[in-house]
């Protein structure tokens, strides 16, 4: 088989919210159909936006498309406090020119901003980040690295069991005030200081699983991970994404996984 990897990736809201309303975002770049042999590189974002920020669902999407247009198009994101920085600098300055064209098209179509809306819209937006940039080294052997800001986890699986979590390790780790990437946040120095950073190697039967922190607690709790991951791969493609909403409704019920947006990302290594 001619090495390379597959993507695929669903997003489900919590229950009770619709596709709309789903805070959690992910960006694939290059866009790639997940049935598709893709040869890499491959730069993957996953953010989360805090549901008590307003137009954090936006803030996430724009995150995820810059985080992994950087990666992509520079290594140094993963190496240098310089190169991120400057990540943080240019995204953070998008923030606002993105707000005045969402007011200005709320009053076109008659729907101006409130007053309250306003006041909430004068501080920070929030939201985590993972970004992973894929790399082929040699023949049938690629380079992961990540970027973690936040509880949004990576997994990388080997022979059915997790080699390596990231950036937490147990299910425990989880609490209720994650380090968050702040659309107002000009300190970028923090920013580089509480991102942490990995690499590894995926080699043909290795998967990386990208998960947002409702989905990776529930994965780090199992008590078999290799049920769990098999529970999981399941679910191929976008068209499963309607079974996989009914799977975490199940779990939600058995208040196995906390009632939150979910977002899951899946790279398949192929190869001799």
């Amino acid at each position: 088989m001619t090495p390379g990897l597959y993507v695929t990736h669903l997003v489900v809201p919590k229950r009770g919210s619709t596709a709309a309303e789903c805070e959690d975002a992910v960006c694939v770049l290059p866009q790639t159909p997940f049935d598709e042999l893709a040869s890499g590189p491959i730069a993957v974002s996953v953010c989360d936006g805090a549901t008590e920020s307003m137009l954090s669902k936006d803030w996430a999407a724009l995150l995820a498309a810059a985080s992994a247009t950087r990666a992509l198009s520079d290594p140094r994101f993963f190496e240098t406090g310089a190169t991120f920085e400057d990540f943080a600098t240019d995204v953070i300055a998008r923030w606002d020119p993105w707000l005045a064209a969402y007011s200005s098209n709320r009053a076109a179509a008659g729907h101006p901003l409130a007053w309250y809306e306003q006041s909430k819209l004068a501080g920070s937006t929030f939201a985590t980040m993972l970004c992973v940039l894929v790399t082929p080294e040699r023949v049938a052997e690629w380079r992961w690295q990540a970027a973690a800001l936040g509880d949004t986890c990576i997994f990388h699986i080997r022979d059915d069991l997790p080699l390596d979590a990231f950036p937490m390790q147990s299910a425990e780790e989880f609490g209720t005030n994650p380090n968050l990437f702040g659309s107002r946040n000009h300190d970028t120095t923090l920013l580089w200081e509480r991102t942490e950073i990995t690499e590894g190697v995926c080699v043909p039967g290795d998967r990386l699983l990208l998960m947002s922190d409702a989905l990776a607690a529930w994965f780090l709790a199992a008590s078999d991970p290799t049920a769990a991951l098999h529970e999981l791969l399941e679910f191929g493609g976008p068209h499963d994404s309607s079974r996989f909403s009914d799977w975490l409704d199940a779990r939600r019920d058995r208040q196995e996984v906390r009632n939150d947006d979910v977002a899951l990302v899946r790279i398949d290594f192929e190869g001799r």
